[in-house]
């Protein structure tokens, strides 16, 4: 850092952060406006007695912030973040510093299961930033030995508060498994939505061509996952009994936009 103090001498002032360049001469010399200037709303802080430039607000979910909330507030905050989406009020977001803030560390609040349809973004949908969240993606939102080691690895070991388990409406897996459909790899995956087609109560026309058992049959399949999850990952049973994470179940509606938490 270098300020020059020249009294009533008109010289360039200038306080230097590596290659970025802050002039000063506006605001004068001496001690006083030194103090003024270090004060002035988070623009500059002091570090190892290095002036460095400050964002005047977090750029990314620090461990104070997650270690701070309950599971029922960090749910809650997604549910506001989906009423922002919806009325088109999403929060002014800047992704580069999200991702230069987090670049050192992350500390999600929670991990969430969903489709990879491409009109379910978990982060668009809920308002979400860089560091948030844990997002496992997979179609028809199944677990499988990979997704339960993904999430014991999000909560036992990174501290990630919530499982969230979000089906969406008119889902194509979901169409495929009623169908039977079979192909490749995707034959396996379907067989594992099945249970969820058999266990959907349900009056009327049972084909991938009524939306209704559709989507009757995917919040099913987010049910039977969230016991299948239960069921397969005893760290993530034991830490949802000791009250350290919450599992829950939500639904996304394409048409409308809406995420529906169960209960």
């Amino acid at each position: 850092m270098l300020i020059s103090a020249g009294g009533n001498r008109q010289k360039k002032e200038t306080v230097m952060c590596d290659s970025y360049e802050f002039p000063l001469r506006h605001y004068g010399s001496g001690r006083r406006n030194f103090l003024r200037l270090t004060g002035t709303a988070t623009v500059l802080g002091l570090t190892g007695g290095a002036l460095f430039l400050r964002p005047t607000s977090a750029d990314a979910f620090t461990k104070a912030q997650r270690d701070s909330m309950t599971p029922d507030q960090i749910i809650e905050k997604m549910k506001q973040g989906n009423a922002r989406f919806r009325n088109g009020e999403r929060k002014p977001r800047n992704y580069l510093s999200e991702q230069k803030a987090s670049a050192s560390g992350q500390y999600p609040a929670a991990v969430l299961l969903s489709c990879i349809d491409s009109r379910a973004p978990a982060e668009v949908i809920m308002d979400l930033g860089i560091g948030d969240i844990f997002n496992c993606r997979i179609a028809g939102n199944i677990e499988n030995t990979d997704v339960l080691g993904s999430m014991e690895f999000a909560c036992k070991l990174m501290g990630a508060k919530v499982v969230l388990v979000m089906g969406h409406t008119a889902c194509g897996a979901i169409k495929g498994a009623i169908a039977n459909a079979e192909l490749g790899n995707l034959t396996a995956l379907l067989a594992r939505i099945k249970p969820a087609v058999e266990a959907t109560t349900y009056t009327g026309d049972r084909s991938e061509a009524n939306y209704a058992f559709v989507d009757a049959v995917a919040r099913k399949n987010v049910e039977l996952t969230i016991a299948g999850i239960r069921r397969d990952s005893p760290v993530l049973a034991e830490l949802e009994t000791n009250g350290t994470i919450k599992m829950a179940g939500a639904m996304y509606n394409l048409r409308t936009g809406a995420v529906e938490f169960f209960g």
